[in-house]
């Protein structure tokens, strides 16, 4: 067995809290000794012990001399628990194999090298792509102070959302809608327009009711008086009542999303409809797109778009998906990809 099938079960480990652990990434770890798996353990909450230390704690025997491979460089810094180099080291690990590098410019590299000079063998990146897929969001929340941003639509074939009158449940089937609550399940926050709250009525809320975390509820809109108080977003069961927001530039949206980082958002899911996806992606924001598509024709010239905003002038000014993928979903086809930098993988 190589490193890549040891790197690939830390990363197992690290998927069982994804959407948990934010702002903190999901990092997965596990320790093999003479070509045993002895100790596996990830990062559960944000406060809570990281990957390795609860590797390390998991082990069914002594874990000096072993290999331990981790998801993500460890920490060589205290904040909210200790370095986990320190960790390391204690515990007499030889050899570390680590899947991508600290994302963060200050740290990069750094608990490597406090790994080298106490003698410990250092190998990787090990799956790095994987390992940037995990944390995308994370990645980008740490080196640019701004959420993630996911644009999440459901079109016919025309792509359409809705009727005239606003009617759009349900276009896609049950298994897409199902992907959904996965999304949510990941999102530090989600936003929708104002239409589609008072047409739609949505709650925002992932519906697992063991899901411990419920994302922040935004809505966009310009006239936030028109929304009833009764609408389901509204309900602060959760402590997690909808607030209004408002932004149409680059700049607007920058401030936003600025404020969001700051508050731990590093994921921001949009679930439309047309006039704020088309606000987003002309601001230059989505990072994300995942777009299902139904096999139904609505038409109608009045049917609403996926995306609204001003009409381009020519095919140009399209925005082009970079690492496309697609996938069939239920009765659904789902195909996602990148936008702008979003493209850019980090240095490893």
């Amino acid at each position: 067995m190589n490193d890549s099938y040891w790197m690939q079960l830390a990363l197992d480990e690290a998927r069982l809290a994804a959407g948990l652990t934010s702002p903190n990434p999901a990092v997965g770890a596990v320790v093999v000794k003479d070509g045993r798996l002895i100790g596996r353990g990830h990062h559960r909450r944000a406060g809570l012990p990281h990957a390795e230390p609860e590797a390390l704690a998991a082990c069914s025997e002594d874990p000096r001399g072993a290999t331990l491979y981790v998801t993500l460089e460890p920490c060589c810094t205290r904040g909210r628990t200790p370095p986990c180099t320190q960790a390391v080291i204690k515990a007499g690990i030889s050899r570390v194999v680590y899947g991508i590098t600290d994302p963060n410019p200050a740290h990069a590299g750094a608990g490597l090298e406090v790994l080298r000079q106490a003698g410990v063998e250092v190998a990787g990146p090990v799956l790095p792509e994987e390992c940037w897929a995990l944390n995308h969001a994370f990645f980008k929340w740490i080196s640019t102070a701004r959420p993630w941003v996911h644009l999440k639509l459901a079109t016919t074939l025309d792509g359409r959302i809705a009727t005239a009158s606003g009617q759009s449940r349900w276009i896609t089937g049950p298994a897409a809608r199902a992907r959904v609550q996965e999304f949510r399940r990941l999102a530090d926050a989600i936003v929708v327009g104002g239409d589609t709250c008072r047409l739609d009525d949505p709650s925002l809320r992932v519906e697992d009711p063991e899901w411990p975390k419920q994302p922040k509820r935004l809505i966009w809109t310009r006239r936030p008086e028109s929304l009833s108080p009764d609408l389901k977003v509204f309900r602060s069961d959760d402590g997690a009542a909808a607030r209004c927001l408002q932004a149409d530039s680059a700049a607007e949206w920058d401030g936003i999303l600025a404020a969001l980082a700051a508050q731990g958002v590093t994921r921001l899911l949009c679930e439309g409809g047309g006039s704020l996806a088309a606000s987003l992606l002309a601001a230059g924001c989505v990072d994300q797109v995942s777009w299902f598509i139904a096999p139904k024709i609505l038409g109608g010239a009045g049917s609403r778009p996926a995306v609204a905003g001003t009409d381009p002038s020519s095919l140009d000014a399209a925005w082009q998906l970079q690492g496309r993928r697609h996938e069939v979903i239920g009765d659904d086809f789902l195909i996602e990809g990148f936008l702008g930098k979003a493209w850019q993988r980090p240095g490893t």
